[in-house]
C-alpha cells in the first residue's frame, strides 16, 4: 500500500505544499449527516483570498492570462493545488479550456495530505463551501459510485478540516470551477491509498458511471516538492512525459519507487484510466512552471503542470515515441553490457561506466539484456518500466542476467569469452482496449491482473509463428494466469515496441515470466532502482 502525506507550510496569505512518505495507522471518522451544513473552507485566507470579490477577480485574471490552446472534447484535466500565488498561473491554463462548458457534474480526485487510510474516500456530506458559495454534492452519483468497489467508500475521512488538518486538495480547485462553469454538482474524492489497484478500481468505476453523461474529471496534483530548480525541472519532465505518452502503468511503478514525484500521482492515474475508457486518446501539456518561476526562489521549488486529456483523431495503439538508435549507439550499449558482466563476474562489483557522450543513451528507457553461450540461453533480465538512463539500465540488467537469473548457474569467468549479447530497448507501454489492433511481430505484450504480470517481447510471436490470439494466450500463461485470463474484466493488456540488436537464438524465448527483483551482492551500484525484473 502506498500512502502519500503532504506537510503544509502556511505562509502569509498563501501556501506552498510538499509531500513526504511516512506510515500512519488507518483512521476513519464518523460520517456526518447528508443534511448537515456544507463542509467549511479550510484554507480561505491562506491559499487564496477569503474575500469573494478579491477571489473572483484573482481567478478571472489567472484564466484570462492563460493562452487557450483550444483543445476540443476535453474529458479530464490535471490542475495544481498549491497557494494561488504559486500555482494559480498554471491552474489558469487548465481552466481556460473549460470556458463555455456547462457540465452536469464535476468529479475532483485529490490526494490526502494529512490522514492515512487505505481507500478512496467519497465525501458523504451535502456540499463544499468556498467564499464564492456552496457547491452541492451529487448525492445520487456518489451513492452509486461507492457500490462499485470495496476500495471506494462513503466517508468524511480526508475531507473534514480541523485546526491541525486543513486538507486543501479538493477545495483549492473549486473557486476556479465556480468562476468558469457557474453551477454544477460535485463528486469530491480523496485518495488515501494511491496503489495501482485503487487507482484502477476508481478509474474503471468512474468510467462505467460517467458513460453517456456530461461529466468533467479533475485530477488535483502538484509535481515534485522542494528540490533545487534544475533538479525539479528534470524530475517533473519525466512525470509529464509519462503522462503525454499515456504510460500510466509505468507512472504508477515510478511513483511507488519514488523515481518520479506527484503528490496526486494516484488521482492523475485514475483520471487517465477513466478518460481512456470514455474515449480520450491523447494527453496535452498546456503549461509547466514551478514556484521558482512564479515566486522567485529557486533553492527549493514545487512543480506544477496543467494537462488536458481529450478525444483526438483515431490512431494506432502503438506508442509513438521514436526508438531509433544509431549503429554507434547500439555498439556502445553492447560494449557497456559486456563490460558490466565482466566486471560483475570477475570483480563482484558494478561497472562504473562514465556518462555517455551520446544523448540517446542518457534517456530513461525500459530494456532487456539476453545472454547466450554457444547458442544456448544462459540469462535474460530486464526493467519493464523506464526508471533510469538507458546506459545505466543496460549496465544493471546485464549484470543481473549474468548472475541472478535463477534458472541458470551464474556465469563464471572462463565462460565470459563465449557469451553473446542481445539488447531489447522498449517503448513506453500503452493499454489495449481492442485486441484486434495488436500488430503481431511488431508489438510486445504485457498482461497485468492484480499484482501478477507477465511480458513477451515482440520477437516471440515471429519466432514461434504465433497468431494474435495465441500470442495473447501465451502472455497470460507466462504470467502464471489461465490462458483465457485476458477475458476477465480485471485483466489489462498493454503493448509496446522494441529496438532489438545483437544475436540471440530461438531458445532464448522458451520461457518468459516476471519475478521479484532480489538484491545482488556487490554487482549493482547502490543507487540502482529495484523494480520487478523479467526473465526469459
Amino acid at each position: 500500500m502506498r500512502i502519500i502525506f503532504l506537510v503544509i507550510a502556511i505562509l502569509p496569505f498563501f501556501a506552498l505544499s510538499f509531500c513526504t512518505k511516512r506510515p500512519l495507522p488507518s483512521a476513519k471518522q464518523p460520517s456526518p449527516s447528508a443534511k448537515q451544513a456544507a463542509r467549511p473552507t479550510a484554507v480561505a485566507g491562506s491559499f487564496y483570498p477569503a474575500d469573494p470579490a478579491e477571489l473572483g477577480k484573482m481567478v478571472d485574471q489567472f484564466v484570462a492570462d492563460a493562452k487557450d490552446p483550444a483543445v476540443p472534447d476535453v474529458i479530464a484535466i490535471v490542475a495544481p493545488h498549491a497557494g494561488y500565488q504559486f500555482s494559480g498561473p498554471v491552474a489558469g491554463y487548465s481552466y481556460a479550456l473549460l470556458k463555455g462548458r456547462k457540465p452536469q457534474r464535476v468529479v475532483v480526485i485529490a490526494p490526502s495530505h494529512y490522514e492515512a487510510f487505505d481507500f478512496s474516500s467519497v465525501y458523504d456530506g451535502a456540499a463544499y463551501s468556498t467564499p464564492l458559495g456552496e457547491v452541492p454534492v451529487d448525492r445520487e452519483f456518489v451513492n452509486r459510485l461507492v457500490r462499485m468497489d470495496p476500495s471506494i467508500q462513503l466517508s468524511a475521512t480526508g475531507h473534514t478540516p480541523t485546526a491541525d488538518k486543513r486538507e486543501h486538495s479538493v477545495e483549492v480547485q473549486l473557486p476556479f470551477l465556480q468562476r468558469v462553469l457557474g453551477e454544477f454538482k460535485l463528486v469530491p474524492i480523496v485518495m488515501g491509498d494511491q496503489s495501482w489497484r485503487n487507482c484502477r478500481a476508481l478509474g474503471v468505476a468512474l468510467a462505467k458511471l460517467i458513460q453517456g453523461s456530461d461529466t468533467l474529471i479533475v485530477a488535483s496534483s502538484d509535481l515534485s516538492h522542494y528540490h533545487p530548480y534544475d533538479d525539479a525541472v528534470r524530475i517533473d519532465h519525466k512525470t509529464l512525459q509519462g503522462i503525454e505518452q499515456w504510460d500510466y502503468l509505468s507512472m504508477s511503478s515510478n511513483f511507488d519507487q519514488r523515481n518520479w514525484e506527484a503528490c496526486g500521482g494516484g488521482p492523475i492515474i485514475a483520471a487517465m484510466i477513466a478518460a481512456e475508457r470514455l474515449g480520450a486518446n491523447q494527453a496535452r501539456l498546456l503549461k509547466y512552471a514551478n514556484s521558482g518561476d512564479t515566486a522567485g526562489d529557486h533553492s527549493r521549488v514545487v512543480g506544477y503542470g496543467a494537462v488536458a486529456f481529450s478525444k483526438g483523431p483515431a490512431r494506432s495503439i502503438a506508442p509513438e515515441t521514436a526508438l531509433a538508435l544509431s549503429q554507434e549507439e547500439k555498439d556502445e550499449l553492447l560494449r557497456i553490457a559486456r563490460k558490466s558482466v565482466e566486471t560483475a563476474v570477475r570483480e563482484g562489483k558494478p561497472y562504473q561506466c562514465p556518462a555517455p557522450k551520446l544523448s540517446a543513451l542518457a534517456t530513461d528507457r525500459a530494456v532487456f539484456v539476453t545472454l547466450t553461450k554457444r547458442g544456448d540461453l544462459c540469462g535474460c533480465i530486464g526493467y519493464v518500466h523506464a526508471m533510469q538512463p538507458l546506459y545505466l539500465a543496460v549496465r544493471d540488467v546485464a549484470a543481473l542476467a549474468a548472475l541472478q537469473d535463477t534458472r541458470f548457474p551464474p556465469v563464471t569467468a572462463p565462460e565470459l569469452g563465449e557469451l553473446s549479447y542481445e539488447i531489447s530497448v522498449l517503448s513506453p507501454l500503452r493499454h489495449v482496449q481492442d485486441l484486434s489492433l495488436i500488430r503481431v511481430g511488431l508489438d510486445g505484450l504485457l498482461v497485468r491482473k492484480g499484482d501478477t504480470q507477465g511480458l513477451l517481447l515482440p520477437q516471440v510471436a515471429t519466432e514461434y509463428n504465433l497468431d494474435r490470439h495465441a500470442f495473447v494466450q501465451q502472455v497470460c500463461v507466462k504470467a502464471g494466469l489461465p490462458s483465457d485470463a485476458w477475458r476477465d474484466s480485471d485483466t489489462d493488456i498493454f503493448v509496446f515496441t522494441a529496438v532489438v540488436f545483437g544475436p540471440a537464438p530461438k531458445e532464448a524465448f522458451e520461457e518468459l515470466r516476471l519475478h521479484a527483483w532480489m538484491p545482488l551482492q556487490g554487482a549493482l551500484a547502490p543507487d540502482s532502482p529495484k523494480p520487478a525484473a523479467a526473465t526469459f
